[in-house]
């Protein structure tokens, strides 16, 4: 016998989120007046629209009964993206800023699966109150809009346990104290911190107190808005190319660890395998890419190693160094952790090194972490289930099972990840054969189905970090934008909706 869809609990929920939605744009709102922008007049409508909408969703869940399956959690977490992303894109639509609905609502779903891509050529157009709330949106759907929700939900009387299993990413979640909301305002604590942190830092390293707040609301999301068309290049400044690498990087571990880690567990990092497979990869990009940039800037500028016919000095071969490093860094950092910020058009470096970067954008960041990608994790477990099964093959009546942090992984979880993989793969070529279909280079479109997957921004050819998704095929538009809620989902939360299983007690 099957359960009763709870729909008064859904629209109850969705009533308490939007009022939530509605309290952040009533901020983007004061920044606008603040400033005195003229958008501030949309920004009002947008806030009664949402909040009353809300209200209504809230008089409509009245009295609901006081539980929550899997299937509500499924369509709460599922939908939360669409609708947030429908009344979010109303400041955009409503000022005139973005012009067409396609643009506003691609714009705004960018935005909160965190994914970066833009339509917008030229970004420095906009007023500080829409650049504001396109950082709010990319902040709030960073760590979960459901994971702020369950520290909240308790007010409306709700339980947020099932939307916390549907919503965090990688292939299992980890509980930092007994009760859920007790864990959730933990992360969301540790968030807040990390972001007030990066914009104070940002803000004594030479950046305007706006372009800090909007940088690290965006930078420890993982998300990759700039208010700048050129990105972090717009500022040519060592100190804050290194700060935001920190960020981004503390931004793709596990949030769990990064809590325990804060709370004096210092070794914690050290032995979590995911963070140590994670940032291995990162230090062995890095690696290769410094030695590429280096290459290619003496030779590009002095055909070699020596300057007017005698040696560089140390100076210049330390300078030269640090930038190399620096921008291979940063680059490798933005790009893995799947925030698509750039120092560097990096499309126009050797084949091997952008190459080495496209194939990077799969891996992504650590799983419980604001990073998109297939999370290493998985990698981790696909890799040595690899291995495990060579060895099986040798020695047939072995147990040799799959450990990950010392201790053996289920062969439901190791299945879980081999269907994962499948279907990443398959929903990447199918978007790219989709692109191809409108008119899009094969290249440029197997990019642009990998950046929306990976949750990424940036990919290669003319939808580069140094350019923008404006003359994107308008379909195409729509189809980017429901890949990467796949993506910011992580697959199955979508896919399951349509499962007829889900659907039987």
């Amino acid at each position: 016998m099957t359960r009763a869809f709870n729909n008064k609990m859904v629209l109850r929920t969705m009533g308490a989120l939007l009022l939530i939605e509605a309290v952040f744009m009533t901020i983007a709102m004061g920044v606008s007046w603040w400033y005195n922008d003229p958008d501030d007049g949309a920004f009002l409508t947008s806030v009664v629209i949402t909040l009353t909408c809300g209200v209504l969703a809230l008089l409509a869940g009245h009295n609901a009964p006081n539980r929550m399956g899997e299937r509500e959690g499924y369509v709460i977490v599922a939908c939360v993206w669409l609708i947030f992303s429908v009344f979010g894109m109303l400041p955009y639509y409503l000022s005139g800023q973005i012009s067409t609905i396609t643009d506003a609502w691609f714009e705004t779903m960018s935005g909160f699966t965190t994914t970066g891509a833009t339509i917008l050529n030229d970004v420095e157009c906009l007023t500080h109150g829409a650049l504001f709330w396109r950082a709010v949106t990319q902040w709030l759907g960073g760590c979960g809009i459901i994971v702020l929700s369950i520290a909240i939900l308790p007010i409306f009387g709700l339980n947020g346990m099932q939307l916390y299993a549907a919503e965090v990413t990688g292939v299992q979640y980890e509980k930092i104290s007994p009760r859920i909301a007790d864990t959730s305002k933990h992360i969301w604590l540790t968030y807040m911190g990390l972001t007030i942190t990066e914009a104070v830092l940002l803000w004594i390293e030479g950046m305007n107190g706006f372009d800090s707040v909007c940088h690290s609301l965006t930078t420890v999301a993982t998300g990759g808005f700039s208010t700048k068309n050129a990105s972090i290049a717009y500022f040519d400044n060592p100190w804050i190319h290194y700060t935001i690498t920190i960020a981004m990087l503390l931004s793709s571990i596990n949030f769990a660890t990064i809590v325990l880690f804060f709370r004096g567990r210092f070794r914690k990092i050290s032995q979590d395998e995911e963070a140590k497979w994670f940032l291995s990869a990162v230090a062995a990009v890095t690696l290769l890419l410094t030695i590429g940039l280096m290459v290619r800037h003496w030779f590009s500028l002095y055909g070699g190693f020596a300057i007017d016919g005698g040696e560089a000095t140390h100076t210049t071969i330390l300078l030269s160094l640090e930038e190399s490093f620096r921008t291979a860094i940063f680059t490798t950092v933005a790009t893995m952790t799947s925030t698509g910020f750039a120092i560097a058009d990096y499309t126009k470096w050797a084949s091997l090194l952008w190459v080495t970067i496209f194939f990077m954008m799969f891996m992504g960041g650590s799983s419980g972490s604001t990073a998109g990608g297939i999370k290493w994790v998985r990698t981790a477990i696909f890799l040595k289930s690899g291995v495990a099964e060579f060895k099986r093959r040798i020695h047939p009546n072995a147990v040799i099972p799959v450990k990950i942090n010392g201790r053996p992984i289920s062969q439901h979880t190791t299945n879980n990840v081999m269907a994962f993989m499948v279907f990443y793969i398959v929903i990447v070529i199918i978007s790219t054969l989709l692109f191809c279909a409108l008119g899009v280079n094969f290249d440029e479109a197997l990019g642009a189905s990998v950046s929306a997957m990976g949750n990424i921004g940036p990919s290669i050819g003319q939808y580069g970090p140094a350019g923008t998704y404006a003359t994107f095929p308008e379909i195409g538009k729509w189809i980017m934008t429901i890949v990467m809620l796949i993506g910011r989902l992580e697959i199955f939360t979508v896919l399951l909706l349509f499962s007829r299983v889900l659907w039987k007690k």
